[in-house]
């Protein structure tokens, strides 16, 4: 790989920083020069208008082109200071006249920034031994709804070979369905019974692509459901929903929209009464008094009413719940009995 592109891989050129930053117009070329090695050696730099750059290093005592820097294999202290006096040239625009990218090719990138318009994630690269392999994660459960990876074209198409960007998407008992598509294929390295993967080649639209990352991002998307003490020493909670099903209530970090929110009515009560769905969140509300402090809230929509014996304290006691002092994940065995009384 040439120098150029070891630097520039994952970069955007940004035209405007590129003149901001003193870089000159030549034909339909940008150049930047620069004196190096104590000004005996100039750098110039080419870049064209897609961003691809080029450059040469020139012996100002002799008046020739100083190419031994760029051997592979070229041993000795001067010829790798002017190597790493170039690199400096080169990052110098890259840091100041180039956006970082998290992928390699351009529809990887755009699907990238879709997905963040659209789900607000970004890529996380777990893994040291393969640095450009980004994973796309629910903020809610914590699952993989997409993985883009760089692979060679071979380990899903036989007797294809060259770098390729893949993005590995779950599609679980629609996989046959659209494995019969032109640019789907059988997932490399995930369950080939769930995930497909597809060749980021614009062989599919970005607009089919995010249709399929919308079916990947539902399976993923596991709702929370929380247990909200209420104390209707503060606040009349048996009768909020009277003429409403919609009411503002505290929020924790926690908790997203879409969530399940069972609220818990203390004593003399002392039991689950309301189920909701937290419909609205993160919105912003100072208020602060002796008995409750809130920087934000959300609007929880009810779902079901609850009999006051259904679901004691006592009762819950039963299903490992210990103690209700704020906001707090059911375990496994109140939702199956939840579930139940929901089908009543």
């Amino acid at each position: 790989m040439k120098i150029e592109e070891m630097v520039f891989k994952k970069e955007k050129l940004n035209k405007e920083k590129l003149l901001a930053f003193g870089v000159e117009k030549e034909g339909r070329l940008y150049k930047y020069s620069k004196k190096i090695m104590n000004g005996n050696f100039r750098a110039d730099v080419y870049i064209d208008e897609k961003g691809n750059v080029n450059g040469k290093v020139y012996d100002l005592e002799m008046e020739e082109e100083y190419t031994n820097f760029r051997i592979e294999d070229a041993i000795g202290e001067f010829v790798n200071t002017v190597k790493k006096e170039y690199i400096k040239v080169l990052n110098e625009i890259k840091d100041n006249c180039f956006e970082k990218e998290y992928f390699i090719y351009e529809q990887s990138n755009r699907i990238s920034k879709m997905v963040y318009e659209k789900y607000k994630v970004i890529p996380e690269f777990l893994w040291e031994k393969f640095p450009n392999y980004g994973v796309f994660r629910n903020k809610r459960s914590g699952k993989w709804f997409g993985i883009i990876m760089n692979i060679d074209k071979s380990k899903i198409i036989p007797k294809e070979t060259g770098e390729i960007e893949v993005l590995n998407i779950k599609l679980d008992d629609k996989v046959d369905k659209y494995l019969k598509q032109k640019g789907i294929y059988t997932s490399y390295h995930l369950s080939k019974k769930s995930w497909v993967s597809i060749i980021l080649d614009d062989t599919l639209s970005d607009e089919k692509i995010m249709k399929l990352i919308d079916i990947s991002f539902e399976s993923s998307d596991i709702k929370g459901e929380w247990i909200i003490p209420a104390n209707p020493k503060y606040y009349d909670v048996l009768n909020a929903f009277n003429n409403t099903d919609t009411i503002t209530w505290k929020q924790s970090n926690n908790i997203m929209k879409g969530d399940i929110v069972y609220l818990y009515v203390a004593e003399p009560y002392s039991a689950i009464m309301f189920k909701c769905e937290a419909v609205e969140t993160d919105i912003p509300y100072q208020y602060k008094d002796k008995n409750v402090s809130m920087k934000k809230i959300m609007k929880i929509k009810l779902i079901k009413k609850y009999k006051q014996d259904e679901f004691t304290f006592k009762k819950l006691n039963e299903y490992g719940i210990r103690a209700i002092r704020g906001p707090r994940s059911i375990t496994s065995k109140l939702r199956k009995e939840l579930n139940k009384s929901e089908k009543k």
